[in-house]
């Protein structure tokens, strides 16, 4: 019996996924939840595992075509022996069809007609010999990655910066998307599917929704007091207790009061959730992502630690799974994390409302007519005016305030 494997939904707007790379090749076994192949959307790079155990038997779509969600990708089957169809890539095809007659005995047989052969050995895509001629490279000289020896777009990328000294990025600015492009200058390079995703994904939300920003200014003293008291213990849990956490856990709290923030724009309807998913962005050398911390007004402090901990170390290793990315109901982005004292951020589609999280750090303030050091952070909400009036976010930005300001955890 067969299993279909499809391309899956990675967030409630993702349509389609780009297959970045096959991990197994049609005729090799495969465990149920092994990693099958890898995808690109604009919310995620990702492993899909497989859905059964048995044999891949047949391919129906290349690394670097664009598909469908919900469309069949693979086959699986019971046995390494059942037929893969001519959609299946050269690797396939050499092995189910005659080889063609050449003048050269040592020559491979040809790829399917989607697939050109550069120079009579080179199997490659449409898109790897564009980015070729762009460069002025000669594909001879790569060693495919890919399937029966294909060249990749992963393949000619590596091979186009190869040349190109890249400096280190700073240590506290690693894995934080600050190093992208480093050592790329004067260099012309094609952008990847996430990056062509997000680009999309953000003009579409400027043109759907009615951007408005508010801004607050949050002390952190008690949180600080609360995290200097606390961060043993949860180191002892294998978890640091940071900024972050309370950040998450505050919002959580005052969506459920204020829960039109919760909501998201259907046409001409508002859709109110009823669990809370804060959906944090994840910025990586190569994209921004934004996995899900699930009923996160249900969860402790360590457990909302826990969940930040494990979805960024598997945002960066591309092991999230579509369910971790997909359920959003608000958004928190921290350009803090590097600097930025605040942000107007856009609103993640279907998505009413994101935050933008500024650097926290000491600053003079008046208390009581007197000046003092506090930890201070500004808040910058942006929200969408046809669904949330500006009263009401204020609304739910006094209740994040004066949960963080009063340590009410």
């Amino acid at each position: 019996m067969a299993t279909d494997v499809v391309m899956p939904q990675m967030g409630e707007s993702v349509a389609e996924g780009t297959i970045v790379r096959w991990l197994k090749q049609v005729g090799d076994r495969v465990e149920r939840d092994e990693p099958l192949f890898e995808i690109s959307t604009d919310k995620v790079d990702a492993e899909i595992p497989s859905p059964a155990a048995g044999f891949l038997v047949e391919i129906r779509h290349k690394e670097g075509e664009t598909v469908d969600v919900n469309a069949v990708v693979a086959v699986i089957g019971e046995t390494a022996s059942q037929p893969a169809v001519a959609a299946a890539p050269a690797a396939a095809s050499a092995v189910a069809t005659p080889a063609v007659a050449s003048s050269t005995p040592a020559a491979p047989s040809p790829a399917p007609a989607s697939e050109d052969v550069e120079g009579g050995r080179v199997r490659t895509s449409p898109l790897v010999r564009r980015i070729a001629k762009e460069h002025h490279v000669d594909l001879s000289n790569l060693t495919g990655t890919g399937i029966g020896g294909r060249v990749t777009k992963s393949d000619i990328l590596a091979f186009v910066e190869k040349p190109v000294a890249r400096p280190a990025a700073p240590a506290a600015f690693k894995g934080s998307g600050v190093s992208a492009g480093v050592g790329l200058a004067g260099q012309t390079v094609p952008m990847s599917v996430m990056r062509k995703k997000i680009a999309e994904h953000m003009v579409f939300s400027k043109e759907t929704s009615a951007h408005v920003h508010t801004v607050f200014e949050v002390s952190f003293a008690q949180v600080e007091k609360i995290r200097q008291a606390r961060k043993a213990e949860f180191e002892r849990q294998g978890v640091k207790l940071t900024y972050l956490a309370f950040i998450i856990k505050a919002v959580a709290d005052a969506l459920k009061v204020v829960p039109v923030v919760n909501a998201s724009a259907d046409g001409d309807r508002i859709v109110y959730h009823q669990d809370v998913n804060v959906g944090v962005a994840v910025a990586l050398d190569w994209g921004l992502i934004v996995p899900v911390v699930k009923n996160a007004d249900r969860m402790s402090l360590l457990d909302v630690s826990k969940a930040i901990v494990d979805l960024a170390a598997r945002a960066r290793e591309k092991k999230l799974k579509p369910e971790d990315v997909a359920g959003g109901t608000f958004t928190i982005t921290n350009p803090g994390m590097i600097g930025a004292l605040f942000g107007t951020p856009i609103i993640n589609q279907p998505q009413v409302a994101i935050l933008a999280v500024g650097a926290i750090e000491k600053r003079p303030v008046v208390i009581d007519d007197a000046i003092a050091i506090r930890h201070m952070a500004y808040f910058c909400l942006g929200f969408d005016h046809r669904i949330i009036d500006g009263a009401t976010a204020d609304e739910f930005m006094a209740l994040v305030k004066k949960t963080l300001e009063a340590g009410a955890f």
